[in-house]
């Protein structure tokens, strides 16, 4: 888990700084600061340092730095729907649904190429200034690729709309556009949401169970999310508020095996903003935030957006 995690982060942030990575790096000691080394033993290394609060630490999107292992803060929550988001200027896109009307995904492509090259130069001059707030890095919580269905569902406009086909073609090629072809280096982190059924009425978000059959499953709700992970690559998925069948999304094994026995996902996963709370406050599934955390985590929900998994340390006492 902590390795999924770091592999993405050594990964994007090595190749921010590429004047660093030469002979300097070599002569440093620890393993994991040496670039020739393979990044799994380079993780493996930087981890087994770590202390359980430290690795906890890791495992919130406002991650913090630790100064005796030279790791810089991180703050995982950025977004790139149609545009580089709140970081300044930006060129703009039209919203997903209007981009998916063109059913171009050649210039889906371009679109999310522009996004990635300006979300790369943003960073970097963030990172000059010793800026790593949110919406400053290079993991990007992008393309929404739930299928709307239910009109009382206020972020249809963030989707590319009703049908699992077009849905699929325009989300694998928005996030190649987005993670680039490098054969060492992803451009940024794209991440397909909100695994895997959500879209119910907007007020009920937070405590809504959506209900869907094997087969609605297979035909109409996975298909978008096992072309982008199997055929786009992506490397960070971003699990629902609510449950499916009975389960929050964020605890469910089921779900989350599918992902990563069935479809080979080797990423991390990460929670919808709040998301772990829900799991105790409104969906009533166990009795506290410790236990909350713990069933993410066991499930595979690698990373948190929010604070909640602060209670890790109380649930592994």
């Amino acid at each position: 888990m902590m390795n999924r995690l770091f592999v993405c982060l050594i990964t994007i942030c090595l190749s921010a700084i590429p004047n660093l990575v030469g002979t300097a790096c070599q002569q440093i000691t620890p393993l994991y600061k040496n670039p020739a080394l393979p990044i799994e033993q380079r993780v493996n290394d930087l981890v087994s340092r770590m202390t359980l609060e430290e690795k906890i630490s890791q495992m919130m999107n406002g991650a913090a730095a630790i100064e005796r292992l030279g790791v810089p803060e991180y703050e995982w929550w950025n977004e790139g729907l149609h545009g580089v988001a709140r970081a300044g200027y930006a060129t703009v896109f039209p919203q997903a649904i209007g981009l998916a009307a063109t059913w171009n995904t050649d210039l889906m492509y371009q679109v999310a190429d522009v996004i990635s090259t300006e979300a790369r130069a943003k960073h970097h001059e963030f990172d000059r200034k010793g800026d790593h707030g949110r919406y400053k890095g290079l993991t990007f919580w992008s393309p929404n690729i739930n299928i709307f269905r239910d009109p009382r569902w206020g972020r249809g406009q963030e989707t590319y709309g009703e049908d699992p086909y077009l849905t699929a073609r325009m989300g694998v090629a928005f996030v190649k556009g987005l993670q680039g072809n490098d054969p060492k280096y992803l451009k940024v982190v794209a991440t397909p949401k909100h695994y895997a059924v959500h879209s119910g009425p907007e007020p009920e978000r937070h405590s809504f169970d959506a209900k869907a059959v094997e087969r609605d499953m297979q035909e109409t709700y996975l298909p978008a999310f096992h072309a982008t992970v199997v055929e786009g690559g992506a490397q960070s998925v971003m699990c629902a508020y609510n449950r499916t069948n009975g389960e929050p999304c964020c605890t469910s094994k089921p779900l989350n095996d599918i992902l990563r026995k069935q479809w080979g996902f080797n990423g991390y996963i990460v929670s919808d903003c709040g998301a772990i709370d829900d799991i105790y406050l409104r969906h009533k599934y166990v009795k506290t935030e410790a236990e909350a955390s713990a069933l993410a985590v066991k499930a595979g929900t690698d990373l948190t957006c929010g604070r909640e998994y602060k209670s890790l340390a109380q649930a592994v006492k």
